[in-house]
């Protein structure tokens, strides 16, 4: 036993430092590693809804989650909604599909909602989007589309002209606005998208998107506060993400911020408080509404750890989800079935 123990030990150890010490080790093993790794692989298309959150965190937070970002599949279409810092990355991380990408809805253009818009449309490009991106939100979009146009337009002459045009078009680089007003935005098929007025105030104009497709619903609030508005759109349905704010958290941070002598940074944490919905008020409209499954993705301030995520729950039911970057829901066409992984 002992030698057949020794002679693993012994085998182990020269692969090792076979594959770590020597250049033909480490040839070897690279080569088959990044073959895995670039594998294409074919995502099987959900025949419903498929979401995954692709940035679950909000300003305050102080641990490197990606913001405001939520992806949804209907069918062989995908859609973004909001596309805050560090969410461009998690979706490349996630494999999700951009090439296809069938246009970004932004629900308003607070910085941590657009700030991944230019390295979203240069991914999707580079992916190989056949034509522009379109960019969806209301009154102000085509302010924001026209600066990042402008921000990238040279980065994109650069790497047209030393990639070629055949592959990567310079016209394509170009996004292009799409203003809407609430109510129906998007319709092909048997999908619908539907924009709702929410209430972001002072930030003006703010609205929410709801998917139907086949018989299964998703809205994504952005960042809003509870009204009859809000919850006469998520009426029904299967699953509501809505950004969400700890009351408890985000005072006592004020106070501590006030206490150690930092006003400034003490009236900024606690201006928030009022265009914010909190979890207890999101748990009631949610009933009341009859929304199948409540889930947080916007959170203020991102539960830092499990104390922070204990006090974030208070009031709050077993069965809503606290979502983290990557968290997937599926929700199969004629099924109340939703799977969460």
């Amino acid at each position: 036993m002992k030698k057949a123990l020794l002679f693993l030990f012994v085998f182990f150890t020269a692969g090792y430092l076979f594959v770590m010490e020597t250049e033909t080790g480490q040839d070897f093993f690279l080569d088959r590693l990044l073959q895995t790794m670039t594998q294409g692989q074919s995502r099987f298309v959900v025949d419903g809804l498929e979401v995954h959150v692709c940035g679950v965190s909000s300003p305050l937070s102080m641990i490197p989650k990606a913001q405001s970002c939520i992806f949804v599949s209907a069918g062989d279409k995908s859609f973004v909604v909001d596309i805050g810092p560090g969410s461009p990355r998690m979706i490349r991380s996630l494999g999700l599909p951009l090439r296809n990408l069938e246009a970004v809805l932004l629900t308003h253009f607070h910085s941590d909602h657009i700030a991944g818009l230019g390295d979203l449309n240069f991914n999707s490009w580079l992916s190989g989007r056949k034509s522009s991106l379109t960019v969806i939100g209301a009154k102000g979009v085509d302010q924001v589309v026209d600066g990042f146009n402008q921000a990238y337009s040279l980065d994109s002459s650069y790497r047209t002209r030393h990639h070629g045009p055949d592959v990567l078009p310079l016209e394509v680089s170009t996004m292009k606005s799409k203003t809407v007003e609430p109510g129906v935005v998007y319709e092909k098929g048997e999908l619908v998208i539907t924009a709702f007025r929410v209430d972001h105030s002072p930030i003006e104009p703010a609205v929410g998107y709801r998917f139907d497709y086949k018989g299964r619903s998703v809205a994504v609030s952005g960042d809003t506060v509870v009204t009859y508005e809000y919850q006469r759109a998520v009426e029904n349905v299967d699953l509501l993400l809505s950004d969400a704010l700890s009351t408890v958290l985000v005072t006592k941070m004020s106070a501590a911020m006030a206490a150690n002598g930092n006003r400034r940074t003490s009236k900024i944490i606690a201006d928030v408080l009022d265009y914010h919905a909190s979890t207890t008020n999101l748990v009631k409209m949610a009933e009341l509404a009859n929304v199948k499954q409540l889930a947080f993705y916007h959170m203020v301030p991102m539960p830092a750890n499990d104390l922070a995520e204990r006090v974030f729950r208070r009031g709050v039911p077993d069965d809503v989800v606290l979502t983290d970057d990557g968290t997937r829901f599926e929700l199969p066409a004629g099924s109340e079935e939703i799977t969460i992984d």
